[in-house]
Order: C-alpha cells, then structure tokens, then sequence
C-alpha cells in the first residue's frame, strides 16, 4: 500500500468521475422499491396501449401453442427418449456428465459402471422428486430441463435396467453419444464459424440475421487470451470473406467477451487492463469495420461493468473508427443501473457523433449476482429480486433507447410474447431496431413472429460457435434459464398455464405486487435472520463507495500505532524491550513502536485472568453475547482504520483487508450468538424420580490464544471470541508481526465492556 495516497490503493488508475458515472454508482445497490418505483412511472402504458400489447401477446401465445403440435423433436433420438420420460432423463444426465471427461477411456468406463449393477440408489435421496435425485448426482442441469411428476417414484436402477433390456447396452452407449451431440446441436450453431455460417445459410435460417460468438469463459492467463483473440480475428475474416452487405446492420456481426481478452479484467487492476485491452478490441473493431460488419462487447457480471464501459469508450473514441456506427454493446436490465448507463452510452454517442447498436438483455447472471451479494456483504443487490421487476426494467429501458433514436440502433434480446408485443407498441412504425434470440431458444415464438402477424422487423440470432470441451459452461447458463419454472420459454408451451397468465402484464403485476422486494430474499445485511446480522462488506468495484471510504482511511495515512501490553493493573517499569514496527511493503513507513511484555507483567497478567475468571463467567451467555455484539460494532465503525493499518503492518491489498475484517465480525457476532443460545440459561433435563435436574455450560478458567501474522485480525479475534463466550478468560498473544491490528481489536473488546482483566 502507498500509505500516504489511500486512492491509489483503493483505486488503481485514473478513477475520472462525472455526474453520468456517478448516477450509475448511486444506483449500483439501489433500494428496490424506490428502483421500481422509478421504472414504473418510465414504462407505464396507456390504457389503449395496454389492451393493444395484451391482445398481440395473447395471440402470439396462442399461435405458439398451436405450431407445437406441428414441431417433432429434435431428431430420432428426441423421439426415442422423449426428455419428459425417466429413460430420457438418464441419458441426458450421462450426457451431460460425460461433457466433463476429457478422454475417451475414462468417458467409457463412466457409462460401464453406470449402466452395470452399480447400487444407483445409494447416490440418491429418498426424495420423490427427481430434481432433488439429479442434484444428489451432480447433474442439476438436466433435472431442470424436464418435469417429471413429484407423485411417482422414481428408481434410477429400475428405469436404467428397462432401457437396457429394451435396447441393449451397446445402444445405450451410442445414444448417450448422439445425446451429448444433440446438447451441441440444441444450443451450438457450429463447431467451427465455417460449419456454422454454413448452417446459418441453411434454408429455415435464412429468414435471421446472425451474431457469431466464440465459446469460451474468462482467460485464465495469457496464452488462453492469445488463444481467443486469435480466434476472434479468424472469425471475423471468416464472415467478411462469405458476406458483402450494403447494411452493417442487416450483416452477420461478431460478440466479443472482454474477459476472454485479458486474464485480470477486474477493477483492481483497472489501469493494467485498459492499457492492454483497449488495443485489441481496437484491433478487432478495426477489422470488423474493415469487413463490413458490426461487433458487439458482450455483457458480463455486474461487477466488471465499468471497467467494460471504460474500455468501450476508450475504442469508440479512437480517431480511425470515426464515422463507423459498428462498434456495439450489451446492457443487462436485471441491473438497476441500466437506465443510468444508457444516459452515460447516449452521452458518448454525442460526444463521438457515432450511432450505438445497443443491446437490450435481460440477464444471465441472476443466481450469480445475488450469491455474490450475499457473500460480500453489500448493502444490497446489484439486481432485481422480481423475475416481473426485470420485465417492468426491460420495457423502461426500451422505451429510453428508442427515444434516443439519433444516440443507438435497438437491439432486444427477449424470448417473451408480452415484451415482444411492448416493443413493437412502442416502436409503432419504425423499423430501424431488431429483435434478438439464442440459438436454440425461443424458435417457435420467433417462428410465429417472423411468419405473419404483421410483423416487419428483422431477428437476430444469437449463434455460439465451439466445440464440446467448450459446451459446458454456456450450457449450464442455457439449461437453467431454459428450466427456470419462471421462464417463458418453458411457461410458454405449458397448457396447464391459461394464456392470460403466461402473457400477463408485468408493467400491472408490479404496481400490484407488495413489498416490491421478494420476501424470500433478504438483503444481504439480513441474510442469517434473526439468529445474528451479517457483517456488512464494501463493493470496492463501485467507484463512489470505494471513494469514500478511500477518503475515510486517508487520516490513518499517516498515523502512528504506539503498542504496550495491555494488562489489569500498571505497567511495571521494569518491563520488556521495546522495538520498532515498519510496513513491510514500504520501509520508509513506521508505523510505530512496540513495548513487550515484562517477565513479572507476564505472571501479573496470569494471576489476575484466573483470578477474574469466575466473575466472567458468572456475566451470564446473554451479558457476554451483548458485549461481543457491540465489540462487533465497533469494529465496523472502526472499519476505516483497520483498513489502513491491515494495510500497512501486514501488507494485505484492499480486497483481503475487506475480508479480514468482515471475518473478524463474523466471528465475534457468531460466538455472540453462541453464547446467548448455550450459556444464557439452563438446560431442563429429565427427572424420572421428581427431583429438578439441569444443565448449565460454564467456563474452564483461562485460556492462551496465539495468533498468526498472515490473518492478524480473523483469527486472533476468532480464537478470542470463542472463549470469552464460553465464559474463559483469555491471555491473547498476537504474532510479532502484526501487533498494532490485535492492539486496536482488544481496545475496541475493552470498549465495549470485556473487563481488562478477562
């Protein structure tokens, strides 16, 4: 850590702010209700609009229904082993799992032992439910592709051996075979681009436009970013040598993942990453103009968005790209920052007089997003906790978009029959947008769309392109989208679900829906209930927060932590040696000095813990548990200070320093709750003659507790905690390393009411 600029250690690279960024930051964790609030005053139709989009929705529902009679499967096998039948369910699971085998040997060995005798109930639950038995496997994938009725009960081994019996056991292999194909074939456009353009010219899909995207997750180093940059580079040539169109936008284009391009695309190394991105989406959207085609940044987790938007920027103000209107990106609407994006994307579209194709997408990421939140501690979510609150943002931000007409080329993303109906509402008789769909997804809706009813506008299909070893991944996010009980793709086509309630009006369903945020997903604050609070993190990706308390560690910048022991009684003069304590990232840094402790203090310190062991115990679970509670929150407000010091005594970067400290008022918050759950009071047991019998848990006396360097603050305050709920006193040593981060913790614990000489 620069000890003496705390922005640079919160904030690596220029960190420019303007009021857009700002609007964007503010909205980052935004209170839900006040979100959908704002959206729906922004989206909110008519009454003559309303009825118009539910009549076009309701009738794309219904046209849906009735070609599904007219659709088979997807080929031979689809008939064979229908997916909603127990046979089914097996190979796609296999097939699934063999997509995580590398080689064919171990691939083989795989379906030997799981079509023998192998005990295939000793894997499972004794749940109904075959969701539940597919996770026991491992294989929620395809648990969640089908629906099989929760009544019946379903035996793996007795539904294997009649598919063997039927088929034969060299059958089965070559159908779990063509199954792992048919899962390529389902959500892959090709194994290579060639392969690919060549099924895109197929007639059924000469009807679509086409984006191509090149399988593949976050490079993990440089090699894996060279790998893919190279492969976006031959698929773009690839595409420009097939292709010669008048408009970039009726042309094939590619989408690009920025985190494929680079192995730290993260904010912490946000100067790094744009100083060696930038220049090769430069390059790719060079050759992408240069082959007469568009090329869209792909949408990522909501934590890499600025730096995303960053780097965008930083390509679409290039001289030499100047004039191209190309160069597109995607925006997730799940995010309650979208409409404040678009006011920043709308602002750079001025500044550069370029026309942005701008995608409009739901979201991906949602488990995701809400996990993370939970894990980090965030004031609150990133996303929407209401599948209909991401519908109402949706149709916000459409309407925003296609108010800028001069600032982007619409693009929405959307397999629903009611947002299809919305756009085409509010567009009336424009046709300079799209609309867009994953290969794979939404086929018969779009079917309908793009055949009839009135309907001019062009649809572009999302196309991944990669192999099997590739597969996975993309297909984990299809597969559980696909399956989600809340998506309409899968509503859609279930007849047990009137029309009315698979095109119902998201815009009516959220102003009718109370609290706005869902009961069943706390804020991130509240997540263990009413058992204990969590602790509470600090997103270091939102630029304005981590400024802030940037700000709030400047004034420890400097500061100097003078260590003693502290005892009980007075320190006697006589004591240990003293010595300095430097930062050892930065040696020009004191960060103060250490007094030892005294051989005589020692023994001192030893007689009055076990002399006041017995009056700590005798606080009672529920006087200790409110003393560690507050010790806890004074940690937190004290959050500031042991950033910087955590920083400067033991060297951890500011994500680490974050975690250390939430990790310290875990623990005490944690043992807190113990303490009041098992030491508060008694313990009726039985009395079989009459007599009162009880339980009480109470102290061992004194406890040591010696502490690492590598986690100064967790584990000291771990170990700590722990025994002072138990009702011990603690002699606590903290390593020599780190003296200065166990100081301030004991003082914060005598604050708060741990007696000195506990």
């Amino acid at each position: 850590m620069n000890h003496r600029n705390t922005r640079d250690f919160l904030l690596p690279g220029p960190g420019t702010r303007d009021p857009l960024r700002d609007e964007i930051d503010r909205n980052y964790h935004a209170d839900e209700a006040a979100a959908v609030g704002a959206l729906l005053a922004a989206a909110r139709l008519d009454s003559d609009a309303a009825e118009r989009v539910e009549r076009l929705a309701q009738s794309l529902v219904t046209a849906v229904r009735v070609r599904k009679d007219e659709q088979g499967l997807l080929d031979a096998f689809m008939q064979e082993y229908d997916l909603s039948s127990e046979e089914g369910v097996i190979l796609m699971c296999l097939a699934e799992a063999l997509l995580r085998i590398p080689d064919d040997d171990t691939a083989e060995k795989l379906i030997a032992d799981k079509l023998g005798d192998a005990d295939w109930e000793s894997h499972l639950g004794k749940s109904s439910s075959l969701l539940v038995n597919a996770s026991t496997w491992g294989l929620m994938l395809t648990g969640k592709l089908v629906a099989i009725s929760e009544s019946r009960q379903f035996s793996l081994k007795t539904a294997l051996k009649r598919l063997v019996n039927r088929s034969g056991e060299p059958m089965v292999r070559t159908a779990i075979r063509q199954a792992m194909r048919i899962m390529g074939h389902q959500y892959v456009m090709g194994r290579t681009i060639d392969e690919a353009m060549d099924r895109a010219q197929q007639k059924k899909n000469r009807i679509y436009r086409h984006s191509f995207d090149m399988l593949g997750e976050a490079a993990l180093t440089a090699e894996d970013s060279d790998r893919y940059m190279e492969s976006y580079r031959s698929a773009i040539e690839a595409i420009g040598s097939r292709e010669d169109p008048e408009d970039i936008f009726a042309a094939s284009s590619i989408s690009v993942k920025l985190s494929a391009l680079h192995p730290r695309f993260e904010i912490g190394q946000g100067e790094r990453v744009r100083r060696e991105l930038t220049p090769r989406l430069h390059e790719l959207a060079t050759l992408a103009m240069a082959n007469g085609m568009a090329l869209t940044v792909d949408t990522e987790e909501a934590d890499r968005l600025m730096l995303t938007l960053d780097v965008f920027a930083d390509v679409l103000r290039k001289p030499d790209l100047a004039g191209w209107n190309g160069l597109g990106l995607a925006l997730q609407t799940y995010q309650k920052r979208a409409p404040a994006v678009i006011d920043l994307l709308a602002a750079l579209s001025r500044e550069t007089s370029q026309r942005i194709p701008l995608r409009l997408v739901k979201g991906a990421y949602w488990d995701a997003e809400i996990k993370h939140a939970q894990v980090e501690g965030y004031a609150g979510y990133p996303v929407f906790t209401r599948k209909a609150s991401t519908d109402l943002s949706f149709i916000a931000c459409a309407r925003q978009v296609l108010a800028l007409r001069q600032a982007f080329y619409p693009q929405f993303a959307t397999h629903n029959a009611h947002t299809i109906a919305v756009v085409t509402e509010l567009a009336g008789d424009r046709l300079d947008y799209e609309f867009q769909r994953l290969h794979g997804m939404g086929e018969d809706l779009y079917g309908v769309v793009m055949k009839g009813n009135g309907f001019r506008q062009a649809c572009r299909v999302y196309a991944p392109v990669g192999s099997h070893e590739d597969l996975l991944p993309y297909l984990v996010r299809r597969l559980l989208e696909n399956g989600s009980n809340t998506s309409f793709v899968n509503r859609i086509v279930d007849e047990r679900l009137p029309v009315e309630k698979v095109a119902e009006d998201p815009i009516a369903k959220v102003a009718a829906t109370t609290p706005a945020a869902h009961p069943a997903i706390p804020l991130p604050r509240d997540l263990y209930g009413a058992d204990r609070v969590n602790s509470r993190g600090v997103n270091l990706h939102n630029e304005t927060e981590a400024a802030e308390l940037a700000d709030r560690m400047q004034s420890f910048a400097t500061t100097r932590w003078d260590v003693e022991p502290l005892l009980a009684r007075k320190l006697r003069p006589e004591g240990g040696e003293t010595k300095e304590n430097g930062n050892p990232g930065d040696l020009s840094d004191l960060i103060g000095q250490v007094r030892q402790i005294g051989p005589e203090e020692l023994e001192d310190a030893i007689a009055d813990a076990c002399a006041f062991a017995v009056e700590w115990d005798r606080v009672g679970g529920a006087g200790r548990a409110a003393i560690l509670e507050r010790a806890a929150d004074l940690m937190e407000e004290n959050f500031p200070e042991f950033m910087a010091l955590l920083a400067r005594e033991s060297g951890k970067t500011a994500h680490d320093a974050v975690s250390e400290i939430r990790e310290a008022v875990d623990f005490l918050r944690y043992y807190s709750m113990q303490a009041r759950s098992h030491w508060a009071e008694p313990r009726l047991m039985p009395g079989p003659t009459g007599e009162l019998n009880q339980l009480s848990l109470h102290g061992r006396g004194v406890f040591a507790c010696i502490s690492p360097w590598n986690f100064p603050l967790a584990i000291f305050t771990g170990q700590v905690s722990a025994a002072l709920a138990a009702g011990n006193a603690v002699l606590a040593k903290p390593a020599d390393q780190t003296p200065a981060v166990a100081a301030l913790a004991v003082r914060l614990m005598h604050e708060a009411g741990v007696p000195r000489a506990a």
